[in-house]
């Protein structure tokens, strides 16, 4: 699974084969510069789920339900889910946590798919004190354990694990019936995901590179080579290197040329009579008539 956010991306991924494209509320800070997910609003997410849905065919696509779109009533996320379906054309959504599992239930007996998400809840890191691993007491992986299944009997088709040891992700793999899919959880789920832009080294901003994931593999360096492409594009321009005549392909016969000549020639001198006959309305108009400083007359005589 990969995590991508607008139409070039997720064509990208349709293309290289990937089995579930998650549209993520991380796009409140990968893509919107928002300092967490939690001010990331409905249609904010419709708007780039809609952006996916229309690059995609192969993959199954799920949509990121954002915080304050299912935890009021019941009632709410389910019309918040068909959106998700009907409007932007998701197969599925995904919801964070094992505290709205009748609320999950409900919306697989709404008729939409559910994914749900243990470990590190990036919507609830005010109660949990910001973007930690989870699961690393016995008490704690055990409620993740405990968590993951509750949220498979709410009919949940897949459960992410976020951010634990790779000891309890192994632990809740092998509870569970349905697929696991890790993200910083190691190697026993049964599905990985990482963020589009991660993966492929997107951002070469240092502020980026200190606070990149720890568990995240970068396969390329595109944001370098985004940066020395635009630094060379600045240059070209400046220098008067680009556009070079390879780059202005379209041209006009040269009798078009002497056309156009004899056209803006006609044009200017037309411009010229034109502002001569103001310049002459002007200076016969009385309400044009020059008044003097300090006591001189349009002559230049004293008035006084």
């Amino acid at each position: 699974m990969v995590t991508a956010y607008d139409y070039p991306s997720a064509l990208h991924v349709d293309r290289a084969g990937i089995d579930i494209l998650l549209v993520g509320d991380s796009v409140a800070m990968v893509e919107l510069g928002y300092p967490t997910t939690q001010p990331l609003t409905m249609d904010e997410m419709l708007h780039h789920c809609r952006a996916v849905s229309r690059s995609t065919s192969r993959p199954l696509l799920v949509g990121d339900m954002p915080l304050g779109s299912y935890e009021v009533t019941s009632a709410d996320a389910i019309r918040n889910a068909h959106r998700f379906v009907k409007e932007a054309g998701m197969d599925a959504v995904k919801l964070e946590g094992a505290r709205h599992c009748d609320t999950m239930r409900k919306i697989v007996e709404g008729g939409v798919a559910v994914m749900g998400h243990v470990g590190l809840l990036p919507q609830a890191i005010s109660t949990l004190g910001g973007f930690r691993a989870q699961g690393r007491t016995a008490a704690r992986a055990r409620e993740i354990v405990e968590d993951a299944l509750r949220i498979q009997d709410a009919g949940a088709f897949a459960v992410v694990i976020e951010c634990v040891p790779e000891n309890v992700a192994r632990v809740v793999t092998e509870e569970l019936e349905v697929p696991s899919i890790g993200i910083g959880s190691g190697r026993y789920c049964d599905g990985q995901v990482l963020v589009y832009h991660d993966l492929l080294g997107m951002s070469s901003h240092p502020h980026h590179e200190s606070f990149c994931p720890k568990f995240c593999k970068k396969y390329a360096d595109v944001g370098n080579v985004i940066s020395r492409a635009l630094d060379e594009f600045r240059e070209d321009v400046t220098g008067g290197v680009f556009p070079s005549e390879e780059y202005s392909p379209y041209k006009m016969s040269e009798g078009e040329k002497k056309k156009l000549e004899h056209l803006l020639m006609a044009d200017k001198e037309e411009r010229q009579r034109s502002k001569q006959e103001v310049n002459k309305k002007l200076l016969e108009s009385d309400e044009y008539e020059v008044v003097g400083l300090y006591g001189q007359d349009k002559n230049g005589n004293n008035s006084s």
